[in-house]
């Protein structure tokens, strides 16, 4: 039976990014060796690690003034050295889930954080439209696409730098890079495996904080070592160059993204169709591309299991929501092929008929 693989993440990879990768662990670059024991700074791997950062900033794409780097500590990692390295006595947070919450209670080491706005009332199934931004912080964090709860946000217009973590819909559609300081995101969504995260951080946006920063934790320190300063994710940065390559073998970021709004529509059609389910995000426009959040109508809130079980025999792995949320979460990742989210409109059609 073929598997179609909703997991929130670790998840879906490109078929040509795992094949691709798998040849290397064999046979890297025709040195015989496993891109897994390689040296980091054998000409071989410093060849990937350049491509890796030229198809970033070739396909987002990346000014000038901006460097590209691939580091280690997730996302929960770049929490801490956001602030660290741009925060000067205050930032602003807006708050529209788990993690830009606890983004901003990292920041709270460095000074004053201001919670410019939350959705934390209706279990953050909506994005703040309206709010005032202190002109005085140094950056406003937002998470751009909220995994959990199944919303996105678009770049905030505001008249200060903005950071950003892009951990679950990088690459899925454009950015203007240029409005941030700071681009973050863990890999293992829309990259490759975990274990690497992506930075893109603007270079005169560093060195203006007073405070010392630990070595490992200024991106300074990264850039003048091309990512090198320690030992890189050799493998995930393997996997993530394969993915980008395929990405632009596709068409870019542009051409994915009409791909994504294809599928996401394809099951949000289903859910506001369907008597059986009801979408937890009301407003249509703050719901993800990437992660299509859903539960039972409450009149059929008793077969809850039931249709997980149903749908888990046709297939569908991942399908079980967040326990925030509860009910059933789809994550449909630039690698989710179309007749994957098929398959679950046709799983949620015939279970329909039962009822």
């Amino acid at each position: 039976m073929k598997k179609h693989n909703f997991y929130a993440g670790p998840s879906i990879l490109p078929e040509f990014t795992k094949e691709k990768t798998a040849e290397a662990v064999m046979n890297f670059a025709g040195t015989g060796l496993s891109v897994m024991e390689v040296s980091h700074r054998s000409k071989e791997f410093v060849a990937v690690m350049d491509e890796a950062v030229a198809l970033v900033k070739e396909l987002l794409p990346v000014p000038e003034g901006y460097s590209v780097l691939f580091l280690q500590g997730g996302a929960s990692l770049q929490f801490l050295m956001a602030p660290y390295n741009l925060m000067g006595k205050k930032a602003a947070y807006l708050i529209t889930g788990a993690w830009s919450k606890k983004a901003m209670k990292e920041a709270k080491f460095f000074g004053e954080v201001v919670e410019v706005a939350s959705s934390a009332d209706a279990n953050f199934n909506y994005i703040p439209k309206t709010y005032d931004v202190p002109a005085d912080a140094s950056y406003l964090h937002y998470t751009s696409n909220n995994t959990i709860f199944g919303t996105r946000v678009n770049a905030p217009e505001v008249n200060i730098p903005l950071v950003a973590d892009m951990s679950s819909d990088i690459f899925s559609r454009p950015v203007d890079v240029a409005k941030h300081d700071l681009i973050y995101a863990g890999a293992q969504k829309n990259l490759g495996p975990s274990g690497a995260t992506l930075v893109i951080v603007k270079d005169e946006a560093l060195g203006k904080i007073d405070r010392p920063i630990p070595t490992m934790l200024d991106y300074r320190i990264h850039i003048q070592n091309e990512s090198m300063f320690n030992t890189p994710s050799t493998l995930p940065v393997y996997a993530s160059l394969m993915t980008l390559r395929w990405l632009k073998e596709l068409g870019g970021v542009e051409a994915i993204e009409k791909i994504n709004i294809a599928k996401a529509a394809l099951l949000y059609h289903e859910i506001d169709r369907n008597k059986l389910f009801q979408s937890t995000v009301p407003i249509k426009e703050d719901r993800s591309l990437m992660n299509v959040t859903f539960v039972m109508a409450p009149e059929y809130a008793e077969v809850e299991k039931e249709f997980l079980d149903f749908a888990t025999a046709k297939g569908m792995v991942g399908i079980k929501g967040h326990r925030s949320v509860g009910g059933f979460r789809a994550s449909v990742y630039n690698a989710m092929p179309v007749d994957s989210v098929k398959a679950l409109v046709e799983a949620m059609q015939e279970f329909e008929k039962t009822k």
